[in-house]
């Protein structure tokens, strides 16, 4: 299936593989190329037999570059406050979920190259990250005069520490797979050949458990930062209680019982 000639979105069992598909220009992402990734996100976040996404480069230099520049800057000084706002404020962000579109669902990124300010942004914000050894990680913005504003300055303290992506926003130098391993940037890491096939097959074993289970220990994991600790760990309580009831946890007890895997069915 495919969402248009920019961004591929292709099913594989329980998981959906999201492709962005413009590697003449390093997979960098214009207006529609934008919306069409919008879209592939949507669709995944509404399927119900959908339970995990994949999203990677087309090619092997290029995860995402950010946004295509020449299309990108001239409409950003052209556009008035409030359809800037409604553009890009309040609506999903570069890529689609670096703000306002909360995904319960595992996302995880199969990081084959430059990952590149948005890019990059967009990798923050998947769930978890696997990358090939020629991977390389970057927040340049400030070589341009600007910064991150879609999830960078947020999610990269949260995710490798705030010492670590101080050194990172400020230098807008790149970060390579190992490094971006060593400061837990990046979950693993697979060789190029490899790193498609080795991340879908992770997402097929995490398409097997519980999607109840995982989208409120995802919700609470990204609700708890900040709060207070004896807060955070009522939500989580809370959270677990909720599990309490449901066909799922049933299941998944039985199939410990009988020594079985659990056929969970999301509710």
């Amino acid at each position: 299936m495919h969402m248009s000639s920019d961004i591929q979105y292709d099913k594989h069992d329980a998981v959906r593989l999201i492709t962005i598909n413009r590697p003449d220009k390093m997979n960098s992402l214009d207006f529609a190329a934008n919306d069409a990734l919008v879209e592939a996100f949507r669709t995944f976040a509404e399927d119900p037999d959908a339970r995990v996404a994949v999203v990677t480069g087309s090619g092997s230099k290029s995860f995402c570059a950010g946004a295509d520049l020449k299309t990108y800057t001239m409409d950003f000084a052209n556009r008035p406050a409030p359809e800037f706002r409604r553009r890009y404020t309040d609506g999903p962000g570069f890529g689609g979920v670096t703000r306002n579109m909360d995904i319960l669902k595992p996302i995880v990124a199969a990081v084959n190259g430059y990952a590149i300010s948005g890019g990059f942004e967009l990798a923050l914000a998947c769930d978890i990250r696997f990358c090939s050894p020629d991977a390389e990680f970057a927040l340049q913005d400030v070589r341009w005069g600007f910064h991150a504003c879609d999830g960078g300055l947020i999610r990269l303290p949260q995710i490798v520490g705030l010492g670590h992506a101080m050194e990172i926003v400020l230098s807008g130098e790149r970060v390579g797979a190992e490094h971006a391993l060593r400061i837990g940037l990046v979950n693993r890491i697979y060789a190029q050949a490899e790193l498609l096939e080795q991340t879908l097959a992770y997402a097929q074993m995490l398409a097997k458990r519980s999607p109840l289970a995982q989208g409120l220990a995802k919700d609470v994991m990204k609700r708890a930062v900040g709060l207070p600790l004896d807060e955070a760990l009522r939500l989580e309580s809370r959270s677990f209680y909720d599990l309490g009831r449901t066909d799922d946890l049933k299941e998944g007890t039985a199939a410990f019982r009988e020594k079985r895997e659990a056929r969970f069915v999301g509710r």
